[in-house]
């Protein structure tokens, strides 16, 4: 994912972090999805749950978009709606 936003030209405004854990607490303490913030070498176990959230802001306006998946021991799932619309905050 960074890769690709790297070489489309935004690699500098790519500041949030791929994605992270999800807990009881949203923001668990599981692995990280890249080294952006922190290096984690962590694996994602079964039965947990993470975020995909990349992001890139410029100027003027962000854009970002998650998803959230449950890993399962041999494939991950979508968990919720996934969103196909833009919505201005």
């Amino acid at each position: 994912m960074r890769e690709h936003i790297n070489k489309a030209g935004y690699g500098e405004q790519f500041i949030h972090r791929t994605g992270h854990s999800i807990g009881t607490d949203v923001h668990a303490n599981g692995a990280n999805m890249d080294d952006l913030e922190i290096h984690d070498e962590r694996r994602i176990l079964p039965n947990s749950c993470f975020s995909i959230e990349p992001g890139i802001y410029l100027p003027d306006f962000g854009v970002r978009s998650e998803v959230n998946m449950l890993v399962r021991p041999k494939a991950a799932e979508v968990t919720g709606k996934i969103q196909r619309e833009i919505v201005i905050i």
